[in-house]
């Protein structure tokens, strides 16, 4: 019997004023998170805190330094490969100044049309509790 790996992610909710910012993943193996929008982040590292795998994975993505306000939810995703436990922080920028490293794009975007991005499953979850 094959177990799927499981991920300990890490998740920002950037805003600036009623937007959020959103980024497109680039194309990947899997057809169910190529290309998506998500809201970045990345895996956790053995030793790190979810705020400082936060820090350290926007600043490697997106050269994007953020103020970690609050955790708004975990969240648990089993994928058809893999499963991911997905910790999503509200952010914002200390700085306005970001570089798209590994990512197709990003949109600004108000609560209200997140809905309309084709987004991953799992941060699906997470637009559903901030539209709550």
């Amino acid at each position: 019997m094959c177990v799927n790996p499981h991920y300990e992610v890490v998740a920002a909710v950037v805003t600036d004023g009623e937007r959020y910012f959103c980024t497109q993943r680039a194309r990947t193996r899997f057809a169910y998170t190529s290309e998506k929008f998500e809201f970045p982040g990345g895996k956790i590292e053995p030793g790190e805190t979810e705020p400082q795998a936060l820090q350290r994975e926007l600043h490697e993505e997106l050269d994007m330094d953020v103020v970690i306000d609050r955790k708004i939810c975990t969240v648990h995703h089993d994928y058809p490969d893999f499963s991911i436990t997905l910790a999503a922080y509200q952010c914002r920028l200390a700085d306005p100044h970001f570089l798209l490293k590994e990512h197709e794009s990003y949109r600004w975007m108000k609560l209200a049309d997140l809905s309309a991005l084709d987004f991953a499953a799992a941060d699906r979850k997470i637009i559903a509790v901030l539209q709550k």
